[in-house]
């Protein structure tokens, strides 16, 4: 009992060693991958919209020759 109790005590003062060595992005950086995240997927948004209408057209197109 006691052993996993130095244990976990062990594992919160690691944490707390790897969180003061983590470094955190700032406002204007996070502002800028947003909107260039935000943008392509839009503009896959509109490839996909794009590539699913030429397929329903072309389905369409072979359903109507065929029958």
């Amino acid at each position: 009992m006691f052993d996993r109790l130095k244990q976990f005590r062990t594992f919160l003062t690691e944490v707390r060693s790897e969180i003061k060595k983590v470094t955190f992005p700032a406002r204007d950086e996070v502002v800028s991958t947003t909107i260039v995240v935000l943008v392509t997927s839009f503009i896959f948004a509109l490839y996909l919209f794009g590539a699913d209408l030429l397929i329903v057209q072309g389905y369409q197109f072979i359903v109507r020759v065929l029958t």
